[in-house]
């Protein structure tokens, strides 16, 4: 028998190489995961029967193949003939891969709608941020005007050369709007100045932001013939809407991990990889532990796809990597997450507020927490990503985001204590009262967001040693160290499968995937 192909890590990346390899034919994968479930960032939690999603997954993608991937796996409930969909300007009308049945029980992907607001000074704003009544009413004549005045500035005298994310969203943007949207928040994200981090990041993630479309498009709408048009747009397409697996983003990767092991996969849960062992050029085995009882084997393989942070893999190198790649590799930055899920009798949103059901849930997926005088960065509500993650309606599901670091304050609070801390930061923001909180729990996620500063930089010495062994695939978010949804991991993944099937050691077509396609987040 010829050695497997072993992939490292059971999350979107890891789990869709190990299908494809199997749907090609090829003999059955071994994937070694350290985490006790599977889908890595995309996993669903289940709290005492609520259910928590780390991060926010919208099934949402411009790859049709994606699309008809996530479909094969979780037909859609939807009685409709074909499916609309929309994501910040991005529609498109899905005809369905295949209709559940009532075979499938809740093994299905509903159609959800989508909303997500920035909130800001006790105020609601779009997002992304819109030049329309609401945006103006909330900041003021005098500060528009700020903005309007600094935009014009940045447009006449742009900062040249554009090395950090602050020269890039001033050039875009003009200051007045950076400090009043984008300093605060991003620094929460990354804990450090915007100066500090690659204007890379800003390309990659919000390339297509446009202060020019935002006032050509008001402009257009103070026209009535013009404006009469935009209403009837708007009715299709900003009611967003996105796909949504019943239970969760992890309900779909627990299937993906059942059918691969159907078919002869072995996925190795609670093991770490203590050792990839190389020679004559080429990755000859692959050493692991099982963290339960110490059981520690070898295994021989023919090809590695890895999705472990690049960190990780190069210390577990053997033998080990030059030492200018290694010193690279361990310096590599990282922001860690803690999701506090909270179940609240109800919410207190400010008065005026739109979009609030009876017992004051706004109608929002996710809400960007911009208020400097807390830690708090994102607001799940996770009764609007699908009513079946709460086990204890009618309260409302909430999940707090915050990014640290491992080993800093925050990361190191005690759980009643971090729980407590929460909550008193949601009351000090006025979304909620402190005596309505009813239960919570603490989940923290390592490396949940590879960072685009310090020895990023020199990244591309590391990357030309991984890529110059023929038979290991560096993909996904962790293992290319690159900020990818899900759907770009997947085709990462996909690239590596294709390398391997046609014997190809050519990495360019991996590194290739979301360099030049449009992110979500690029439209104003």
């Amino acid at each position: 028998m010829r050695a497997p192909d072993l992939i490292i890590g059971a999350g979107p990346a890891g789990l869709t190489a190990a299908y494809e390899l199997l749907a090609a034919g090829a003999p059955p994968p071994v994937v070694v995961e350290l985490g006790s479930q599977v889908g890595g960032i995309s996993k669903t939690i289940d709290y005492r029967g609520n259910r928590m999603d780390l991060g926010g997954h919208r099934f949402f993608s411009k790859s049709d193949w994606v699309m008809d991937w996530w479909q094969n796996i979780l037909p859609v409930a939807a009685d409709e003939a074909s499916v609309q969909l929309a994501y910040q300007n991005a529609s498109r009308a899905v005809t369905p891969v295949r209709r559940a049945t009532a075979a499938d029980g809740d093994k299905v992907m509903l159609v959800r709608p989508r909303l997500s607001r920035i909130y800001y000074g006790r105020r609601f704003y779009d997002y992304p941020v819109k030049l329309n009544p609401n945006t103006i009413r909330n900041l003021g004549l005098p500060r528009m005007a700020r903005i309007g005045a600094s935009y014009a500035r940045a447009r006449i005298a742009p900062r040249a050369p554009e090395q950090s994310l602050e020269d890039f969203l001033v050039n875009r943007f003009g200051n007045e709007l950076y400090l009043t949207f984008f300093r605060d928040y991003t620094e929460k994200v990354w804990g450090v100045s915007c100066r500090e981090i690659s204007a890379e990041w800003g390309a990659q993630r919000i390339k297509g932001l446009s202060i020019t479309k935002a006032l050509a498009h008001a402009a257009r709408q103070l026209l009535p013939r013009a404006a009469s048009a935009a209403r009837k747009a708007t009715e299709t397409s900003l009611i967003e809407r996105f796909f949504y697996p019943k239970f969760g983003p992890g309900q779909l990767w627990e299937e993906v991990a059942r059918r691969i092991e159907r078919q002869g996969a072995r996925v190795l849960l609670n093991h770490r990889v203590v050792s990839v062992v190389h020679r004559d050029g080429c990755v000859a085995s692959v050493d692991v532990v099982d963290q339960r009882d110490g059981g520690a084997m070898t295994i021989s393989v023919r090809n590695v796809i890895s999705t472990m942070p690049i960190k990780e893999l190069a210390e577990v190198f053997a033998p080990a990597a030059p030492a200018s790649v290694l010193d690279i590799a361990r310096a590599m930055p990282y922001r860690d997450f803690i999701t506090v899920g909270m179940l609240v009798d109800r919410m207190t949103p400010p008065p005026n507020s739109s979009q609030v059901n009876g017992n004051g849930m706004p109608a929002d997926n996710w809400i960007y927490v911009q208020e400097p005088e807390v830690k708090l960065g994102r607001l799940q509500i996770f009764n609007n990503w699908s009513p079946a993650m709460v086990g204890a309606h009618p309260k409302v599901w909430l999940g707090l985001e915050y990014f640290c670091t491992a080993g800093d304050e925050l990361w190191s609070m005690p759980d009643a204590d971090c729980i407590d801390f929460a909550a008193r930061e949601l009351q000090k923001i006025g979304l909620i009262s402190r005596g309505d909180v009813r239960d919570a729990t603490v989940v923290r996620v390592p490396k949940a967001y590879p960072a685009y500063f310090g020895a990023y930089a020199h990244m591309s010495r590391v990357r030309e040693y991984f890529d110059a062994i023929p038979n290991l695939f560096l993909v996904g978010r962790n293992g290319m160290h690159r900020y990818n949804n899900q759907d770009h991991s997947m085709l990462s993944a996909k690239k590596a499968v294709e390398a391997i099937l046609s014997g190809s050691a050519d990495k360019a077509p991996i590194w290739a995937v979301n360099v030049d396609d449009e992110y979500h987040e690029e439209k104003v």
